[in-house]
């Protein structure tokens, strides 16, 4: 909502950050413009409210992925796809 803030993160994760700004920005943005709620707080609340709802929506409650973070399912992904094109190049050979 066009606020300044400084903000800080590790090495390597400016752009994560920056698209996390630019979404929440969106939905506060979305939200002022629809008239419905007042006050930059009250905006930024409803806004998380939004973003929570939406991560929890996607989480699996139950099953072999719900303990894992987003980071580690994608490295358990680029390991099988490891051990598939390790599979796959050794079918090759044989051919």
């Amino acid at each position: 909502m066009g606020q300044p803030y400084r903000l800080a993160c590790r090495d390597g994760e400016e752009k994560t950050l920056r698209e996390a700004v630019a979404y929440l920005d969106g939905k506060m943005c979305a939200l002022r413009d629809s008239g419905k709620v007042k006050g930059t707080d009250r905006i930024a609340v409803m806004a998380a409210l939004s973003v929570a709802a939406e991560f929890l929506s996607v989480k699996a409650p139950q099953g072999p992925l719900s303990d894992l973070t987003i980071l580690e399912v994608k490295q358990k992904l680029e390991a099988m796809h490891t051990v598939l094109d390790a599979a796959l190049s050794g079918d090759q050979n044989l051919a």
